[in-house]
């Protein structure tokens, strides 16, 4: 659906800069500036960035202790007295 919009000199400027550093036509990166400003982008935008953070924060001993602690638990919890990851095999198998 084709929309015409009267932006300030200002505002002109500033959309051909942006698209300029994007590598994208004025047009285009109109496009994208809206689809993010949409309800539901603004949604997935806040959930994407949390999600992120998660993954920035790189806690390396805190994941040793959580896979650790999995792996007791799930060895206590089997049926068998067989140990689902035995000793010997860590570093090898996994």
């Amino acid at each position: 659906m084709p929309i015409t919009l009267s932006l300030t000199p200002e505002m002109e400027q500033s959309l051909a800069e942006g698209a300029l550093e994007q590598g994208l036509s004025r047009e285009d990166y109109a496009l994208q500036l809206l689809a993010r400003a949409m309800p539901g982008a603004r949604v997935n935008g806040k959930l994407a960035r949390l999600l992120q953070s998660w993954v920035d924060e790189e806690d390396g001993e805190e994941q040793q202790e959580t896979g650790d602690y999995l792996i007791q638990v799930l060895d206590e919890d089997r049926l068998s007295d067989r140990p689902l990851y035995p000793e010997a095999m860590k570093g090898v198998s996994w």
